[in-house]
């Protein structure tokens, strides 16, 4: 099954957390938070939403950063991704 995302809404999959910090300390299950950064799986048509007309800055393989309580979770075959509107995509990871 594949996902096709309407108006300005991105298709994102996490990117696994590191469970160590770079200096070698190893994060317990509590410390852990939810990622958020995330590749670019699927991009919307933009256009006109919400009476505004809307031009896609991001497209499909870009690492992204993305704010942390928004968008859908959802499953497909296996997989979580998540769905948010372009606007809560906060910067591109180059």
């Amino acid at each position: 099954m594949k996902l096709v995302p309407l108006n300005d809404r991105v298709v994102l999959k996490q990117l696994i957390a590191e469970e160590t910090t770079k200096s070698g300390i190893v994060l317990p299950g509590q410390a852990k938070e939810k990622p958020q950064q995330a590749e670019v799986i699927a991009v919307g048509p933009g256009g006109l939403v919400d009476g505004k007309e809307v031009k896609m800055e991001v497209k499909e393989g870009d690492k992204v950063i993305y704010s942390k309580y928004s968008g859908t979770e959802v499953e497909v075959d296996d997989e979580k991704y998540v769905i948010v509107r372009q606007s809560d995509i906060l910067a591109i990871v180059e």
